[in-house]
């Protein structure tokens, strides 16, 4: 699997790579990345890849050209090391929102070649030509798009077997089955008390060693946390059949 990354901030990606538990598929190859600075594709003695919008406004837009002939590049070195093209995907607020299914199909996928921009945008001409597929993180605006290119290697690393200590750990996550994790603890089994807080123990049930109980505690815990925080999962999780009889009386015992 390989990610290539056009960006003009090659270096904010370093420390990711090099630190964390997901640094193992970056170490091990699992998952190559490779970072091209956008400047270098500039023609101009400056390194200038932005210029003024027509029709006027606040703000600079990145330049078709320069795109075009990094874009170019990161192609050839991908046909010269037998890898696929890969689709071209832009960071946007108007694209698909990552989720834990599309993160999913990526980690079981080829790679991509990643368009992080800035400024006010990029040169629609470019968009319209050569974008595949325009994700976003939220309906929020960032100032470019590396940290949404950070957030899916992330995501997309730490799915990649042998990453995680655990290959169990990913299958616990929120979202995993559609739903918010549940809540977890560990040592010590009573927190002492601390001004303005009780002491604090942890449930019963997971010091019971009664596996079957502790794993429908946990479902309960994720189901109730998933109704009350996102009520939107619940429903998406009736509409998809992934709620059995024992989950639903749950949620009517709770009038949920």
């Amino acid at each position: 699997m390989r990610f290539d990354i056009v960006t003009l901030f090659p270096e904010l990606f370093a420390p990711h790579l090099a630190h964390g538990i997901t640094r193992r598929a970056f170490e091990s190859g699992q998952v190559g990345v490779h970072l091209w600075q956008l400047r270098d594709f500039a023609d101009n003695n400056y390194r200038r890849v932005d210029d003024r919008p027509y029709g006027g406004g606040p703000g600079m837009l990145m330049l078709a050209e320069p795109l075009e002939r990094a874009l170019a590049k990161v192609r050839q070195q991908r046909a010269a090391a037998g890898e696929s093209a890969g689709p071209v995907v832009h960071f946007s607020p108007t694209g698909r929102v990552i989720d834990q299914a599309l993160v999913r199909q990526w980690a079981n996928g080829p790679g991509a070649i990643l368009l992080c921009g800035r400024y006010e945008g990029i040169d629609q001409r470019f968009l319209d030509r050569h974008v595949d597929v325009e994700l976003s993180l939220g309906d929020f605006v960032l100032s470019g798009g590396e940290l949404p290119a950070l957030a899916l290697l992330d995501a997309v690393a730490r799915l990649q077997p042998g990453v995680l200590g655990d290959q169990q750990s990913h299958l616990q996550d929120s979202f995993s089955d559609g739903l918010l994790d549940c809540p977890h603890f560990s040592r010590p089994e009573v927190l002492p008390a601390a001004e303005g807080f009780p002491e604090a123990g942890v449930p019963a049930v997971l010091s019971s060693g009664n596996h079957r109980e502790i794993a429908r505690w946990r479902r309960e815990q994720s189901l109730l946390l998933s109704a009350r925080r996102r009520p939107d999962l619940i429903e998406k999780a009736r509409a998809d059949g992934r709620l059995s009889d024992s989950d639903e009386q749950y949620l009517r015992k709770l009038g949920l």
